[in-house]
């Protein structure tokens, strides 16, 4: 299949205004039975990531399309721009990625024929709608649901140029609080972004930080579910100071928002302009999410920490998710496949109901 929903050579905004570009009729999605998912019950534990789904469009074609959890695209407490063209190129990779090194990564001179053989770079920036915006529309995509599925909605803090700590904090509790109150099933709060060189690309690096903000979150929604997307980790010991020091406050961690690698073009330039360093999605990425998540998983077991782990990195075919289920992971979330290959729930689906 050569479908890709999200328009590659247009902008974001072209996207947000005219996507999602599928086309042909919606499949009849296979009954499956219910599982239990930070307390609601859902056909699967199989979802998208914060990413394509940039309005209520997206994630109504995405509900029809079976993907049971649903993540918004990550909103602000005011409206930014996307960064401009290219945000999405496809990537050289005849391996998988060693997390030991910081290898240089090149274009693809053509696109992939198959979509579980795709390793792509993204570098969007976080962009957003005005919460004006954004919370009726949050609104409208909880209306779009099917039965049995969870509208997760992401959210970031925007740090002030007069501003510390306690600002950003503050920022990431107001869109989390608009979030729930627009309909969010559960909140999800972003503390990595491999291509936003402020502070709130990397709070996942600062246990201390971690644990002030989840703590304060989870104030500000005493009774929503709170999920923390987090980057990868290299060193083991600090996903664990990481997982213990939100333990309390989150109720769940998304685990991995992509590796960031350098990235360049056929002139030996960077491919995304001023933004060297990216973040890489697709089946390079998958054993290094792998390992995140079983080791994430072993250190909740070992130090009684509450948290689940919701997997994501590197799902590209139908088998993909089985490593992370048998992991420990609560659930599997897809960030570029499901713009590659739409009918990808189905299949899993009816080779996995359990699932």
């Amino acid at each position: 299949m050569r479908m890709e929903t999200y328009r590659r050579d247009r902008s974001y905004r072209w996207n947000y205004d005219h996507g999602p570009s599928f086309r042909g009729s919606f499949p009849s999605i296979p009954a499956t039975p219910r599982k239990d998912f930070f307390g609601a019950r859902v056909n699967s534990r199989l979802g998208v990531a914060a990413g394509i789904l940039l309005n209520s469009k997206w994630v109504e074609c995405y509900s029809r399309l079976g993907f049971d959890v649903l993540t918004y695209k990550t909103v602000r407490s005011s409206g930014r721009p996307c960064y401009p063209l290219p945000n999405w190129v496809f990537v050289e990779s005849k391996r998988e990625l060693d997390v030991g090194a910081d290898e240089i990564l090149r274009t693809a001179r053509r696109r992939p024929r198959d979509p579980a053989a795709v390793t792509s770079a993204v570098c969007f920036g976080m962009p957003s709608q005005p919460p004006g915006v954004w919370r009726k529309d949050v609104r409208r995509a909880r209306g779009k649901l099917r039965r049995g599925q969870v509208l997760v909605v992401s959210v970031v803090g925007t740090p002030r140029e007069d501003g510390g700590e306690e600002s950003l904090v503050e920022d990431f509790c107001r869109c989390a609080r608009w979030a729930s109150e627009a309909g969010a099933d559960i909140v999800e709060a972003n503390f990595s972004c491999p291509n936003v060189c402020t502070a709130e690309g990397s709070v996942y690096q600062d246990p201390g930080a971690s644990a002030r903000l989840a703590s304060a979150l989870r104030e500000a929604l005493p009774s929503t579910p709170l999920l923390i997307k987090s980057g990868h980790f290299s060193d083991r010991r600090r996903l664990g100071s990481f997982y213990r020091a939100v333990d309390g406050g989150a109720d769940g961690v998304v685990l991995v928002n992509g590796v960031s690698r350098r990235v360049l073009g056929a002139d030996n330039k960077p491919v995304f302009g001023a933004f060297e360093r990216v973040g890489i999605l697709g089946k390079a990425i998958h054993p290094a999410a792998v390992s995140n998540v079983a080791a994430a998983v072993r250190c909740c077991g070992s130090k009684g920490l509450e948290l689940e782990t919701i997997a994501v990195g590197g799902v590209t075919g139908v088998e993909d998710p089985g490593s992370f289920f048998d992991a420990g992971a609560r659930g599997v979330v897809m960030g570029g496949v499901p713009m590659l290959d739409p009918l990808l729930a189905l299949r899993m689906k009816e080779s996995h109901p359990e699932w």
